[in-house]
């Protein structure tokens, strides 16, 4: 990640308070790959360039919660299999969807819940809803690239202040919870750049400006008010005259107001930011926080410049002895029903509905059968997925499981389709995009074969 620091030890080649010329444009971790951010702008100055601000917004809920639970309802089958909730109906006939989930009942023709992805890898790993590809397929060399990768490296920066492919992913306790995917073989200029840090809250992993951590989003006066210095230290040092033109959009990305106000929620109507609900930045066990004021800060990113934001958000795994099922859900559903409700309602406020595409998922589902702690196991052969926005047909469903909720019965989905219709929305030709791997082989944003989902498009 990038790191700014604060007073130094004095070397010479530094700015007015301290910071020296070698760390004020450090980036390391995994947000880069270890590039320097020049070099990484350098590299995607090769990238094409698009016209158009489509956008993608990817909601990561970690750990596989349960399709039943949520929005696949069975209320003809035993006690046993349905559960402790009732379904209630929507706006749009014939859909029903979880109790928990009033507010999306009320808008329900504004999404599409897809009810039978059905190639889930069954690892607890969120590789497989940053790239749609299988944990275990053949990789390429350097690795296949995370959606958000494709889209940057395909359509590049929309402005130099803001990267086209942008996290607010945490480091978890279980790490693989917190990946957003990399470059892959279209390189590490296009890899996320993560915006929050660690569990930890290291210094050594987060974005740092003077001490302040960009994960501290809750703290918004204090970023500002770092933000604010360090763009004048910068000013008053006469330094950006000496840089290079990718030297400057580095600068440009640190110290331009677009970035920074898109993750100052101070800047947005207390009103709007209300509608999304109140945050609680502690971590979920080995899971990720209840940042739900991050889908806000998602949608600002997008306005301020971003192609595509992915995010991590709590913790879905409850076996029994990791949470009970039912009593977790009645704390996490509502919350989650007022974050999409606040941000789908957002989009179509501001006239975003048609360029900014929303997906919801987890790694898989959960087992009809309650086991014997009143919980629900893993369960990879389906799961589902919400979608929005994007110009999709919304207020309709895709899919559909057997009674119990135990496999696809109609129209069975695949994550990388999920990903071809996403593709499409931001206007990604599926059939024309052909690029090379590190070894010359011809590669395509989807496996042969795959397409959208034609009934939504």
């Amino acid at each position: 990640m990038l790191t700014i620091y604060g007073r130094s030890t004095g070397r010479s080649n530094s700015l007015c308070d301290g910071i020296s010329r070698r760390n004020f444009l450090k980036v390391g971790g995994m947000a880069l790959g270890g590039l320097s951010l020049p070099q990484t702008l350098r590299a995607e100055s090769l990238a094409e360039t698009g016209s158009s601000h489509k956008a993608i917004i990817n909601i990561y809920l970690p750990g596989g919660p349960s399709h039943i639970d949520l929005w696949d309802p069975k209320p003809n089958a035993p006690k046993e299999i349905r559960g402790e909730f009732n379904p209630i109906a929507t706006n749009v006939p014939g859909i029903e969807i979880c109790e928990l989930f009033p507010r999306m009942a009320s808008m329900m023709d504004k999404f599409i819940p897809v009810r039978s992805i059905s190639d889930a890898d069954g690892r607890h790993d969120a590789y497989q809803c940053m790239t749609g590809r299988r944990f275990g397929s053949q990789k390429p060399p350097g690795g296949w690239p995370s959606a958000g990768a494709w889209v940057s490296s395909l359509q590049g920066q929309l402005n130099q202040a803001v990267p086209a492919n942008v996290a607010l992913m945490y480091k978890t306790g279980n790490r693989t919870w917190g990946e957003p995917g990399t470059g892959g073989f279209r390189g590490t200029s296009h890899s996320p750049f993560n915006m929050v840090g660690n569990k930890a809250r290291s210094s050594a992993d987060n974005m740092v400006l003077q001490g302040i951590t960009l994960d501290r989003l809750q703290d918004r006066r204090i970023l500002r008010q770092s933000l604010d210095q360090f763009r004048r230290n910068v000013d008053s040092s006469g330094m950006m005259a000496n840089m290079d033109v990718y030297e400057q959009q580095a600068m440009g990305i640190l110290t331009d107001s677009k970035l920074a106000h898109a993750l100052d929620l101070s800047r947005e109507d207390p009103k709007i930011v209300a509608r999304y609900g109140q945050s609680i930045e502690k971590f979920q066990r080995d899971g990720a926080p209840k940042m739900i004021e991050n889908f806000c800060i998602a949608r600002r990113l997008v306005e301020a410049g971003a192609r595509f934001v992915s995010l991590n958000y709590s913790r879905w795994d409850w076996h029994g002895g990791d949470g009970m099922n039912f009593p977790r859900s009645r704390e996490e559903f509502p919350l989650l029903d007022q974050g999409l409700s606040a941000l789908i309602t957002d989009l179509h406020e501001r006239g975003l509905d048609q360029d900014v595409s929303v997906v919801v998922w987890g790694e898989f589902g959960r087992t009809p059968k309650i086991n014997a702690r009143s919980s629900r196991d893993h369960w990879p052969r389906v799961s589902c997925a919400m979608l929005a926005g994007g110009g999709m047909q919304t207020g309709q469903v895709v899919g559909a499981t057997n009674r119990s909720g135990e496999y696809a019965e109609k129209r069975p989905v695949k994550f990388q389709e999920v990903f071809a219709t996403l593709y499409h929305t931001v206007g990604l030709d599926l059939n024309g995009t052909r690029v090379f791997d590190l070894n010359g082989v011809p590669r395509y944003l989807v496996d042969k074969g795959i397409e959208p989902i034609h009934e939504i498009i």
